[in-house]
């Protein structure tokens, strides 16, 4: 009887979760404001009671990424409009839902009137102003665009020196033409590099206009576009990007070049903040009796003395990690870890969680 209540309880449980799942909203997509449909979202969404503009794309169109910005930033200024939903369809992984609708090129933009399922086939231009205009005047809305800020830093015969040249930077440049095709595909994905690592004080992700800046651009070899450079702290007369440009291509290099340690969204990796001699340190501090932890300190002072740039302020945090062992006991490391990871667990600015995370990362490194 007791595992029959049991069993029922549990069945009960279990069909409330999936009908708060089956309810909840479409997902955003990662990194931007647009609302992600799938074939079992789509008509949740649409259709309802709010009128829905909708991008039918596939990830490899050059079309696609070059509205990508564009499209993103008009998500971001209705997000807060009530009555309009902007959205998109990744047709590569929802073909019959796409074929459903008559879809045969990308990217294809249709309008939903509210409460229908019957689409108006955007034909206007692919900018942010135009796409407002239109889903201003079909779904009776007076939305002003917003401005989003980019992170890539613009340069310019007259500052393109003192950024480029800066010996305490790792830059990484785009010599691009406005016309080209290419560069306008790969505009929203060296955005996102540029976000990615716009915290790291050490990391600029730059860009030149090389048919205006011609004489500029001739002088570093610049012959087709786009063209990337990288100028590392130890090579300033840069050297050729060759490698893919997909978001994660950049990461990876630029954490392999620069010593940073970020993933595709931005987040520090578990790798953040952590040096090789101080982990070799911390090892030997967990181990040894009470009486030999201060010559291990000692050490460890002594080591991180030697380091520079961010590397010397993550130094500091084992040492002050070291310091609050021996005043308080092992149980630190423990209760600080869970203090910190219910911190992360709020809403607080970039900056700080990069700071709470590498502390958390340098901690992991004195627990047994």
């Amino acid at each position: 009887m007791a595992i029959s209540q049991i069993s029922r309880g549990a069945l009960a449980i279990l069909l409330l979760l999936a009908a708060a799942f089956a309810a909840a909203p479409a997902a955003l997509a990662d990194g931007d404001d647009v609302v992600a449909l799938t074939e079992s979202t789509f008509e949740k969404e649409v259709g309802q009671d709010r009128g829905a503009l909708v991008e039918f794309y596939a990830p490899w169109c050059g079309h696609c990424k070059k509205l990508a910005p564009e499209y993103e930033r008009l998500g971001a200024s209705f997000k807060k409009a009530k009555s309009v939903l902007i959205a998109k369809v990744d047709c590569d992984e929802h073909k019959s839902l796409c074929s459903k609708y008559g879809v045969s090129g990308y990217p294809t933009i249709q309008w939903f009137p509210k409460g229908s399922l019957e689409p108006k086939k955007y034909e206007g231009q692919r900018t942010a102003e135009a796409l407002a205009e239109f889903v201003n005047t079909e779904g009776v809305t007076n939305v002003k665009l917003a401005t989003i800020p980019s992170s890539v830093v613009v340069l310019t015969p007259e500052t393109f020196d003192s950024i480029v040249l800066d010996e305490a930077k790792d830059v990484l440049v785009e010599f691009y033409a406005p016309w080209c095709g290419h560069c306008k595909s790969l505009a929203p994905t060296y955005e996102k590099v540029a976000s990615v690592f716009k915290l790291d004080e050490g990391v600029v992700i730059a860009n030149l206009d090389a048919d205006k800046h011609r004489d500029l651009a001739e002088k570093y070899g610049v012959t087709g576009f786009p063209t990337l450079k990288f100028f590392p702290k130890g090579n300033k007369a840069g050297e050729d990007y060759d490698g893919g440009r997909d978001l994660g291509d950049f990461v990876k290099f630029i954490n392999e070049k620069s010593g940073t340690s970020r993933d595709t969204k931005g987040q520090l990796t578990s790798e953040a903040g952590r040096i090789a001699s101080l982990d070799v340190l911390a090892k030997e501090f967990l181990g040894a009796s009470s009486d030999k932890r201060k010559e291990v300190l000692s050490s460890m002072e002594e080591e991180a003395a030697k380091l520079s740039g961010p590397a010397a302020r993550h130094g500091k945090v084992y040492v002050t990690i070291a310091k609050k062992i021996l005043e308080k006991g092992n149980e630190y490391t423990k209760k600080e870890t869970e203090r910190l990871e219910r911190v992360l667990e709020k809403s607080i600015s970039p900056s700080k969680a990069d700071e709470f995370i590498i502390k958390k990362n340098v901690l992991s490194t004195f627990s047994s």
